[in-house]
């Protein structure tokens, strides 16, 4: 008897975590994977990617608790120049043909004030290294007219693109490089709940 109460009451608190547990896919109709980085040391040239998906497992009742994971697709690189997005693709950026994705997968999740930072795992080009996101503006869920329950978020941060291996670039008669190595990454999220 007292085995099956025992049963009865981890059974009780599994449910009791699943039900605190959400899902959500990132809208990639209304997101941008969005990034910035120097040319020629005088402007900043902007860029973002096409393709990508994510998700979200929050945990309604300890966001600290939630994961998200973000696949990109390196091929979709778009700078509205088709030269540069086809030198991007090449081995001396992306090499999208050998390595078509990159990703991020959360490893904790900690509030700071009104913002999240949310570390993890980033891989380019097969070279993982840590990142820090700050993720600032997660509202409250809205219905859309369509009977979909949202909400939004902006997560942002920096990172050196040689620490991936993308180390390309030609020095400047005048001092300086054609390309910076920081690289700032914004992303404008809207994420749909999975019913």
């Amino acid at each position: 008897m007292r085995i099956v109460s025992m049963l009865g009451a981890v059974a009780v608190t599994f449910a009791g975590g699943v039900a605190s547990a959400s899902t959500w896919e990132l809208d990639a109709s209304h997101s941008q994977v969005g990034f910035g980085v120097k040319h020629l040391m005088v402007s900043t040239t902007k860029g973002n990617f096409k393709k990508f998906s994510g998700t979200l497992t929050l945990d309604d009742k300890d966001v600290t608790k939630s994961n998200v994971v973000v696949d990109i697709d390196t091929a979709s690189v778009d700078t509205d120049e088709p030269k540069r997005d086809e030198h991007l693709r090449s081995p001396d950026f992306f090499q999208s043909d050998k390595f078509p994705k990159m990703s991020f997968k959360s490893t904790k999740v900690e509030k700071q004030g009104e913002a999240l930072l949310v570390t993890g795992d980033l891989t380019i080009r097969g070279v993982t290294k840590p990142v820090v996101l700050k993720v600032e503006g997660f509202g409250p869920e809205v219905k859309d007219p369509w009977g979909n329950t949202r909400r939004g978020a902006v997560a942002t941060t920096q990172i050196k693109r040689s620490d991936f291996g993308l180390t390309w670039n030609k020095s400047l008669e005048t001092g300086g490089v054609v390309v910076g190595d920081e690289v700032a990454i914004n992303i404008e999220c809207e994420l749909i709940k999975k019913k």
